[in-house]
């Protein structure tokens, strides 16, 4: 039988997260990606954002390698799958490719905000919204 964990990540801080939905009773990780945080420079507001979704979410918070911990998390849960989201950063391909090395992995599609198929600098929030913002209100 197919026991699964759940990885959330920034790209849906959602209690309505797919993953969730569909695994209601499966353990649920984070992990704060030192590499990421250092190379984006994410800010104090920005990371008290994140760790303030986190909190309505039933995870648990790690700190290190993300596919090192979650296949550790994996391994401490008995588990064989590891359900997540689908996310636009370039980082997440590498990531799921670590990941589906050892286990398998399944990624769900995430309803857009909006349909964009341009270019949008995922880097600060500000800079996503001036797209955004121009389809969500029209």
């Amino acid at each position: 039988m197919t026991k699964q964990i759940i990885w959330i990540h920034g790209d849906c801080l959602s209690p309505y997260n797919p993953a969730l939905q569909e695994y209601p009773d499966a353990p649920a990780i984070w992990v704060w990606d030192d590499a990421l945080i250092e190379e984006w420079q994410l800010s104090i507001k920005r990371l008290t954002f994140i760790y303030e979704c986190l909190l309505e979410l039933p995870v648990e918070i790690r700190r290190g390698n993300v596919a090192r911990e979650i296949l550790a998390f994996a391994k401490e849960h008995n588990a064989d799958l590891v359900a997540t989201t689908d996310s636009p950063s370039p980082r997440f391909n590498d990531i799921c490719d670590e990941i589906e090395r050892a286990l398998k992995l399944e990624v769900f599609e995430v309803e857009p905000f909006f349909d964009y198929d341009g270019y949008i600098d995922l880097k600060r929030f500000s800079r996503y919204w001036k797209v955004a913002e121009k389809y969500v209100f029209d």
